[in-house]
């Protein structure tokens, strides 16, 4: 995959995420700003714990609520404008071990989450990560979870998502990155609408939040919990494409394989008008989704897997600061 021509494999996991953080920060590093909650670090205005009063402190912090249950007097500490705390909600379902150009899915997925990852370590900045896989069963805590370190993992209606608790520091950064690299591929359907809202629960402070997936559910499950995790933090959709998801190739007969639920088709791509129609159903399908996205004032950056992601990273940047120059803020 481009820079590097290696896919993520989980045994060469450490060595291509190293020369993807020399290309990232060397590439990258300075584009993107606002890393910080404040234009002026400070105390910050941002509610965080509770403790009890000491002399000195400022009495207009007084949290009254757990003075009165306690009977003894509490301030409410602020959160320092100069901490970004950062959340990946990064798919890793079956759907994207597929690729038919440079790379699979499911290694530009973790080149950017690699990418938001090196970008925002600095500084004291905390990042954590949500992973969903199409597990039908129990995920059960694996080796990658276990070496980082996570809470475990959730079961829902569908899939199983694995929680990667915020930390600061550039070494915790790196070993999200290496457990959320090794996260095993399995069958069965993701809940993209779960993993997105795990983000919401519990409540975390304003930060940054990236979702990273395909988005090939159905719009109506994500929607909704995209729209309220944007209202609280500022959400980046990373959306994963490869080529053949839009347009089918003159091949003859070809058989597709559904990763997800294991039904194989055949199809005759010799046929224009079928190539017609598929064509016209993904651009259908890409524009529900841009508009989604856009509904729910999350920023959209589409990477494509025939295409130099790097280059399209930047390009995004650039947009958005052009874009916040002229006043407008999508």
């Amino acid at each position: 995959m481009p820079p590097s021509g290696l896919p993520l494999r989980a045994e060469r996991a450490d060595a291509t995420l190293a020369r993807l953080q020399l290309v990232i920060t060397r590439k990258l590093d300075g584009l993107l700003q606002g890393d910080y909650l404040g234009l002026l670090p400070g105390p910050g205005s941002e509610p965080g714990e509770s403790r009890e009063y000491r002399p000195g402190d400022d009495v207009r912090r007084m949290d009254w609520p757990v003075t009165a249950r306690t009977t003894v007097a509490h301030v409410r500490q602020t959160i320092a404008d100069r901490e970004l705390e950062t959340w990946l909600a990064v798919d890793l379902s079956a759907s994207l071990d597929f690729g038919t150009s440079t790379c699979l899915k499911r290694d530009l997925a973790i080149a950017a989450a690699a990418a938001v990852g090196y970008l925002t370590m600095r500084g004291g900045n905390r990042i954590g990560a949500v992973v969903g896989t199409g597990a039908e069963r129990n995920y059960g805590g694996t080796g990658a979870e276990r070496n980082y370190g996570g809470t475990g993992a959730e079961n829902g209606d569908k899939g199983a998502l694995v929680r990667m608790p915020a930390r600061p520091g550039r070494k915790e950064a790196q070993g999200l990155l290496r457990a959320i690299a090794r996260t095993p591929s399995v069958p069965g359907r993701a809940n993209l609408g779960a993993l997105i809202d795990a983000l919401n629960r519990p409540p975390r402070r304003r930060g940054l939040a990236a979702v990273i997936s395909d988005f090939l559910v159905p719009p109506l499950e994500w929607a909704r919990p995209l729209r309220k995790l944007a209202v609280r933090h500022d959400v980046l959709a990373i959306e994963i494409l490869d080529p053949r998801e839009l347009e089918l190739p003159d091949v003859g007969v070809l058989a597709l394989a559904d990763a997800e639920t294991g039904a194989v088709h055949e199809i005759q791509t010799s046929d224009r008008r079928l190539r017609e129609r598929y064509a016209a159903a993904a651009a259908v399908q890409r524009s529900a989704v841009a508009a989604a996205i856009r509904a729910a004032g999350a920023s959209h950056l589409r990477l494509r897997t025939d295409s130099d992601w790097l280059l399209d990273i930047v390009r995004f940047v650039a947009a958005a600061r052009h874009a916040r120059t002229r006043g407008t803020t999508r």
